[in-house]
């Protein structure tokens, strides 16, 4: 009966161990693992004005960005995208599985004590984080409020056209600025004022980049319009030799 009762306790437990190899996000052990290469994580923010995770700015273009950009890395390269992407707020323990983060209208973000903590973390690290569609004077002040929290001590610089990330597989040469469908339709080409595109940035100590930050332009709705006859075709293609720059620099550095 003993060597029965042995047999019976190993076919379980083998039995227990197929289950759960079978259903690992069921069973708590492997969830929420990355199962891809890459994945497109877009930051959920905390926003000024007291309106808190429930404000909305950080999901603009939402999905339909990343539904285009997952495509369009998908096609130019030979990385291994997922097709869904995720959203993450700092306090996520998925928060450091994602090399690349997004954060869009980061004119309105407001990031708390623990946020900041988190990101400061998260970037030194060796995360990414990618900041698009903000404008004008004004809301570039709010946005770098909370980023010199994070970094009290590391300048914002212009990205150098010797810089790495504009070579890394495109020679990103072309500086035009790529705008939002909204004011494209009213016949314009700025936002709040911001009439001239920056492409600057927040470096390490070893003078890897960190942060990207995309001013006075919009390339997630570059990426949202990319089947829309009505938005101009070069903004697109540069907004994807952009993201796919991006995408590979922060996997190799």
């Amino acid at each position: 009966m003993n060597k029965l009762r042995r047999i019976s306790a190993l076919t379980a437990a083998l039995a227990i161990g197929i289950a759960i190899s079978a259903s690992g996000d069921e069973s708590g052990l492997y969830t929420n693992w990355p199962a891809n290469e890459f994945s497109f994580a877009r930051l959920l923010y905390s926003e000024r004005g007291g309106y808190g995770y429930g404000g909305g700015s950080w999901r603009v273009d939402y999905p339909e960005a990343e539904y285009h950009f997952t495509e369009g890395v998908s096609r130019l390269t030979r990385v291994d995208m997922g097709r869904n992407g995720v959203i993450l707020q700092p306090s996520d323990d998925r928060f450091f599985d994602y090399p690349w983060l997004y954060a869009v209208e980061v004119g309105y973000w407001y990031l708390s004590d623990h946020e900041v903590e988190r990101m400061r973390e998260y970037l030194l690290r060796g995360g990414f984080l990618m900041v698009d569609d903000f404008h004008g004077a004004q809301q570039w002040l709010d946005f770098t409020f909370s980023l010199n929290r994070i970094f009290p001590d590391r300048p914002v610089v212009e990205i150098p056209e010797d810089d790495e990330v504009l070579h890394v597989l495109y020679d990103l040469d072309q500086r035009i600025q790529i705008h939002g469908i909204r004011p494209l339709m009213m016949g314009v080409t700025h936002e709040y004022g911001g009439t001239t595109p920056h492409w600057r940035g927040v470096y390490d100590d070893e003078g890897r980049l960190m942060v990207a930050i995309n001013f006075n332009m919009d390339l997630g709705d570059a990426w949202e319009h990319a089947d829309d006859a009505s938005y101009p075709h070069p903004m697109t293609a540069l907004a994807y030799r952009f993201a796919v720059n991006y995408v590979i620099y922060s996997m190799t550095h």
